[in-house]
């Protein structure tokens, strides 16, 4: 029996990094993506700071209200940071997201973070 409990909690915590991995994956995902719209949106602006600052506040505040405080307005600007940084979509689904969004934001600290996530030891840390 003890094998038997030892086998099933096995596939259970296999299946629970799965759909942790999976969550991560989508997430990164997500917040490439509004960093594309930010982007986006911004270029359309006339007077493109003041313009950029007002849309990150607005979509800051609805965000906020509808899911809480992970969507601050210094969250939106690393999102829309990560995108400037990687804007080719290649390396989001090659790499990218292979990491946790923890390491991509430290990734984006360094001196050359495209150069950086490209990096073999940084695919490996994933």
């Amino acid at each position: 029996m003890e094998t038997v409990v030892a086998d099933v909690i096995a596939i259970i915590r296999k299946a629970a990094e799965k759909a942790i991995n999976a969550v991560n994956t989508s997430m990164v995902e997500a917040y490439w993506l509004t960093g594309k719209r930010i982007a986006e949106e911004e270029l359309q602006g006339q007077e493109r700071a003041e313009y950029g600052k007002a849309i990150i506040k607005k979509l800051s505040d609805a965000l906020t209200a509808k899911y809480g405080n992970c969507y601050s307005q210094t969250a939106l600007y690393g999102f829309r940071k990560f995108y400037a940084t990687y804007p080719e979509e290649k390396i989001l689904y090659t790499v990218c997201t292979k990491l946790s969004w923890s390491h991509n934001r430290l990734i984006m600290r360094v001196e050359n973070p495209k150069q950086e996530i490209l990096s073999p030891r940084s695919i490996r840390s994933g």
